[in-house]
């Protein structure tokens, strides 16, 4: 089946040149014509848009030039290229119009055969953008926004390098997967793991965070690198993008419900402030744009320690972010690779606005007090009260 003709918008307030050039071009391409700028600027909206302008300069109402910047103005109509046909042959003149976003200049009277070789090169170069553009859309979607971005605008060069930056590192994992795994069906198997790493990944982008990478179920995000909103702030981020995510599984599990499959799916999670290394890793031929570090396998070794369906961070994210995400101080974890226990707190939610009167929270040596009286039942406020009053005659 041969390819469809490319369709080419002719605008001149003069019939008798857009015959010319329709006669010129109608073997190889579909020709539309519009003898005013506003009727050019309607055409070049529409649903069915040309795919190139040939564009008379000198036009009343509306000249070929005003014309050109509408179309530039417009991002639905951007894209299109746009080559003046005119009779003002100064290279000031000419000059101007490439300066408003034409892409070429062909002075009349024409030549059939430059009117040609301009548009079928414009057309061919068009058409490689698209290419282009359809062929780094797919690469996207191999790499993190992020990484992608600072490849394409210049910021970052394809080359192993690695730097230092403290990051906030978030991990998670899905309790009993393989065992789960096994009792679902691969058409329900493929349901579940990609719905729930589609949405966990659009939660990543949504707070800014670099996602690094899917292994199997779990999930690694780093913020801070490539781009850091401040460290408070970037661990503020990755904690509200796990709290937010437990949340969404609780929605998926009655979209999975719907398709009948009704095993619960719970995840752990691990977060970790500290230093790391980050950058291209690899060989010259294929590299990984990633961190390592003592943080990375310690939110690892959090969100094995988690009970599933919990966030577990450690006191470095923790300082930075109690003042606005509710935590309860938990027993120290011993974790493999690490001499000393790590301290760590359980992330609750987000404090409400104006909670503080009802929350105190201490945390020294040999003192640590998390106090939320709005989550305490009647028993177990008389409980606390007791244990304070036997604490306060011991300070005594």
């Amino acid at each position: 089946m041969p390819p469809e003709k490319q369709t080419v918008l002719v605008v001149d307030d003069a019939p008798m040149n857009i015959d010319v050039l329709a006669g010129i071009l109608q073997d190889e391409y579909h020709v539309k014509a519009a003898t005013g700028g506003e009727k050019a600027l309607k055409i070049a909206r529409s649903d069915t848009p040309p795919d190139i302008i040939l564009l008379d300069v000198m036009m009343p109402e509306i000249d070929g030039h005003e014309v050109c910047r509408r179309l530039q103005a417009d991002e639905v109509t951007r894209g299109i290229p746009v080559i003046f046909v005119t009779a003002m042959g100064e290279a000031e003149e000419e000059t101007a119009g490439l300066e408003m976003g034409a892409v070429d200049y062909i002075i009349k009277p024409v030549s059939p055969s430059i009117v040609k070789a301009r548009v079928r090169n414009q057309l061919a170069l068009l058409n490689a953008r698209k290419e282009l553009a359809k062929l780094s859309d797919k690469l996207s979607r191999y790499v993190s926004p992020q990484i992608y971005r600072s490849l394409f605008d210049g910021t970052r060069d394809a080359r192993l390098e690695t730097h230092r930056s403290k990051l906030s590192i978030f991990f998670s994992d899905i309790v009993g997967f393989t065992r789960q795994s096994e009792r679902l069906e691969t058409e329900d198997l493929t349901y579940v793991l990609n719905t729930y790493l589609s949405r966990m990944a659009g939660l990543a982008l949504k707070h800014g965070g670099t996602l690094d990478k899917f292994i199997g179920d779990a999930i690694l995000v780093f913020f801070g690198d490539p781009v850091s909103a401040g460290l408070t702030e970037d661990a503020l981020a990755c904690v509200t993008m796990a709290i937010e995510m437990q949340e969404t599984i609780k929605e998926l599990e009655e979209l999975w419900h719907k398709r009948g499959i009704r095993e619960p799916l719970t995840v752990r999670m691990g977060i970790s402030t500290g230093y790391c290394t980050a950058g291209n890793f690899g060989s010259e031929e294929r590299m990984d744009y990633t961190i390592i570090g003592r943080h990375v396998n310690l939110a690892a070794r959090l969100q094995s320690a988690a009970k599933p369906g919990a966030i577990l961070i450690t006191r470095e994210t923790w300082l930075l972010v109690n003042s606005q995400i509710h935590c309860v101080h938990r027993d120290p974890v011993i974790a493999k690779g690490f001499d000393d226990p790590i301290d760590v707190y359980e992330v609750l939610g987000t404090r409400m606005a104006g909670s503080s009167a009802d929350q105190i929270q201490v945390d020294k040596p040999g003192f640590s007090l998390d106090l939320d009286t709005k989550a305490l039942s009647r028993e177990d406020l008389d409980v606390t009260v007791k244990a304070l009053e036997q604490a306060l005659q011991i300070l005594k």
